[in-house]
């Protein structure tokens, strides 16, 4: 059994982890190697533990048991169990939704994108999706239908956001992902010490559409212009490695990027509506151009 902890303030240092640090303390880009993130639920901490994520501590309410809750404290025996009244505990914002208990666990460095692209044939592609609620809920929808990997810009928000993690149901454990720069990411992506350039210079050279090329896939980027095509184009459909690039919320993919792209695709609307969501036009993309569905 874990060490039990028993807090009875919300002042308790023991919840500064929980209660008062902010994602940025949390992703320590000073000290990347000592990066946190916090896990909601048991489900999703299980699925973090599978994905081999090492777990620093636990916070709990007294008495909120279930099945999967044992099975967490018996794979987390050597850590800190920190439990208080439930009283407590919803000063947590949001502590309403976890089902009674949080993880913090220590990030992992991220593989290269050469990595997690060799052998996909589909992956998504995010281009500066700023919201980690979009964020999240891509990343569900990457996982259910038949993407591979998913690739993200430098200025997209982190997966491991706390409100990502929750609103992916914890899909960001079971998807292989990446940035698509190794230094605006604090370390999180490797560097090929034997290239001459960076990945970060590949990327800025190459631009969007050429680090794909670079990958070996073809791109999709989806958005509006004369030149789309509908995503049910029998195109897509037979490309072999295709990347499905998805833009910001607002003003969508760079104009940079729509060139620079093999395809321009649109999704088909009715009503006089221009355009999705970009969260739900993933999900839209991902089961119309998946090889597995």
């Amino acid at each position: 059994m874990s060490q039990k902890v028993e807090i009875t303030d919300f002042s308790a240092p023991e919840l500064d982890i929980y209660a008062r640090l902010t994602e940025a303390q949390l992703l320590n880009r000073d000290r990347p190697e000592e990066g946190l993130f916090i896990a909601e639920s048991p489900k999703v901490i299980l699925r973090a533990l599978d994905a081999g994520y090492e777990p620093v501590s636990i916070l709990m309410a007294h008495d909120d048991w279930e099945r999967e809750t044992e099975e967490i404290l018996a794979r987390c025996s050597k850590i800190p169990l920190y439990t208080a009244e439930f009283s407590v505990l919803t000063q947590l914002t949001g502590f309403q939704l976890t089902r009674g208990m949080l993880c913090a666990m220590r990030r992992k460095p991220l593989p290269a994108a050469e990595e997690i692209c060799r052998g996909a044939s589909r992956i998504a592609v995010l281009e500066n999706i700023m919201n980690p609620t979009n964020v999240g809920a891509i990343f569900r929808s990457a996982a259910a239908l038949g993407m591979d990997a998913v690739l993200l810009t430098p200025g997209c928000s982190n997966p491991l956001y706390r409100r990502a993690i929750r609103v992916s149901m914890g899909t960001v454990f079971q998807i292989p992902w990446t940035f698509l720069n190794d230094s605006d990411r604090s370390g999180d992506m490797k560097t090929d010490d034997k290239s001459p350039e960076s990945g970060t210079e590949r990327f800025r050279s190459a631009g969007l559409p050429g680090r794909l090329r670079s990958l070996g896939f073809r791109s999709a980027a989806m958005a509006l212009s004369d030149q789309s095509l509908s995503i049910d184009d029998p195109r897509l459909a037979s490309v072999e490695r295709l990347a499905i690039v998805l833009g910001t919320e607002g003003d969508g993919l760079t104009a940079k990027t729509i060139e620079g792209c093999d395809y321009t695709v649109k999704i088909p609307m009715a009503h006089g509506v221009d355009s999705l969501n970009v969260a739900a036009a993933s999900a839209v993309a991902f089961w119309q151009l998946s090889e597995k569905l």
